[in-house]
């Protein structure tokens, strides 16, 4: 159908480009096995690649802090500032503080994950099977992620309420058991494929585009997923203050 109204694309190289991607980073792994389980050890790899990135980030702006800051310091309590500011308004001025570890975690692990994808040359360091990509590029990661959150909000509610907290699913009416109980559910689902499919179409279109055009078309878009996957990052991060607000607060 698509050949019919664009007869000079080569829509083969295209299908058969979407069907590698997909093979390498959905279909094939690179397995490691730890105490008889089977574990992706790329994505290990890679997420130890991002948390060394940050560990070496956060050291060198914070090993000499002087009151006039310089410009790493500077960047460091902007970044600061910008998870708290994201944690007050979710949260609000008097829990906010004991969330900002976690947010900022959240945001800071999610943003360089997603940069990774984009700016480190992965195709360079072979494995058996698979490829080396973006952490977040893969759904375990995301769910992981979204799982934790998860965890995160029933904590705050049951350490702030106690077991009154579960009485929030038979407000305002218990007719509405059931649907408060799947609202649970779905949360970790939307936050966690969000991400994995926000991700994956952003390297996917780069590489289809790369495979046509190799040359000056692919900036342009390298750029604007460069944008999109700091705002995924900050979806995640406000999304996930706003569901530890809302159980601490017990309205929906």
């Amino acid at each position: 159908m698509l050949e019919y109204f664009i007869p000079n694309c080569n829509f083969d190289l295209i299908y058969e480009t979407i069907l590698l991607k997909l093979n390498l980073e959905v279909g094939q792994h690179f397995y490691w096995s730890i105490f008889s389980y089977q574990v992706h050890g790329q994505v290990l790899i890679n997420s130890w690649i991002v948390i060394l990135i940050i560990a070496i980030i956060s050291i060198l702006t914070t090993r000499n802090l002087q009151l006039i800051p310089g410009n790493g310091q500077s960047f460091i309590e902007f970044v600061t500032e910008f998870v708290r500011d994201i944690a007050k308004n979710q949260i609000g001025e008097k829990e906010y503080l004991k969330w900002v570890p976690y947010l900022g975690t959240l945001f800071l692990f999610i943003f360089v994950s997603n940069w990774s994808g984009a700016l480190i040359p992965w195709k360079l360091i072979e494995l058996p099977n698979g490829e080396l990509g973006a952490p977040t590029n893969d759904i375990n990661t995301t769910v992981a992620l979204a799982l934790l959150t998860s965890i995160s909000y029933f904590y705050a509610g049951i350490s702030k309420k106690g077991l009154s907290y579960f009485s929030k699913y038979v407000q305002p009416t218990p007719i509405l058991l059931p649907i408060n109980i799947l609202e649970d559910f779905t949360k970790p689902l939307s936050l966690s494929f969000r991400l994995f499919g926000n991700i994956l179409a952003d390297e996917l279109v780069v590489a289809v585009i790369v495979s046509l055009v190799p040359l000056v078309v692919p900036i342009p878009l390298i750029f604007l997923g460069l944008f999109t996957s700091g705002i995924q990052a900050l979806i995640f991060a406000t999304l996930s203050g706003s569901y530890i607000g809302e159980a601490m607060e017990g309205h929906h």
